[in-house]
């Protein structure tokens, strides 16, 4: 292939971006002709983009006639900002998984629930077989219960009386009590023992934020004839977690 020639470009693919960022740059709106003007389009051109924008709910003629900015745009905007986020992490998350042999995992508590936001695993460091959603087994996950014991006794039974200490192993605990004793273990590092998967084990290290409030988790998951190993390899985790933190400073 020629990679000297040109890309093919689609001018009305253009021409219509070019007029949102006109839209864009009016907070207040603006009108048509502003646009067309603005954006070096002939006034008939802008009229059939501004109603196929529209109609595509990403611009907006309001009462008086200027054009604002759709809400499809907002919600554009609220999952790029998700996407740079995984931009950022994922490269992490993958040199974890090289340096250690073993499959990553970064979650953040959000609106009162765990969600795991990226997976690091491969061919030979496959993730655990998410048969039991993690935000449902956060009793019986090392990533779960690392973010459970960073919130305060008051918030940690209210997670616990909305979320059943299901039995999924013969390990796992589901007593309410124990677990909460396992929660106030000043050890830095939580970890799950083939409480969710058998003959998987996970290890997690917390996220924090410049305060140092914890924001979320970094974890792996490997056999669990390798767990002590990776216990013994815990200052590599809290270093990935660092610069994740460093990651979300730069993104938020």
């Amino acid at each position: 292939m020629d990679e000297t020639r040109r890309p093919t470009l689609i001018a009305s693919v253009q021409r219509a971006l070019h007029l949102m960022e006109a839209v864009a740059s009016h907070p207040n709106g603006a009108p048509a002709k502003q646009l067309a003007r603005e954006a070096r389009l002939p006034l008939a051109t802008t009229y059939h983009l501004l109603r196929t924008l529209a109609h595509e709910g990403y611009a907006t003629r309001l009462s008086d006639g200027v054009w604002v900015l759709g809400d499809r745009v907002q919600s554009l905007h609220g999952q790029s900002k998700t996407q740079q986020l995984l931009a950022r992490v994922r490269p992490t998350l993958i040199a974890l998984r090289d340096e250690l042999g073993v499959a990553s995992y970064f979650g953040m508590h959000e609106d009162d629930e765990i969600r795991i936001v990226d997976i690091a695993d491969g061919p030979r460091t496959p993730r655990v077989d998410l048969w039991v959603g993690f935000d449902e087994a956060a009793h019986a996950t090392a990533i779960g219960k690392c973010m459970l014991r960073q919130l305060d006794q008051d918030s940690q039974r209210d997670y616990l009386a909305r979320h059943p200490l299901v039995d999924l192993t013969p390990h796992t605990i589901t007593d309410p009590q124990a677990l909460m004793r396992a929660l106030a273990d000043p050890n830095g590092l939580s970890l799950d023992h083939e409480e969710y998967a058998i003959g998987t084990s996970c290890a997690a290290v917390p996220v924090t934020d410049a305060t140092g409030s914890v924001v979320g988790a970094l974890a792996i998951s490997c056999r669990s004839s390798k767990l002590p190993k990776i216990e013994a390899s815990v200052h590599r985790m809290q270093a990935t977690a660092a610069r994740i933190q460093r990651t979300l400073t730069l993104t938020t």
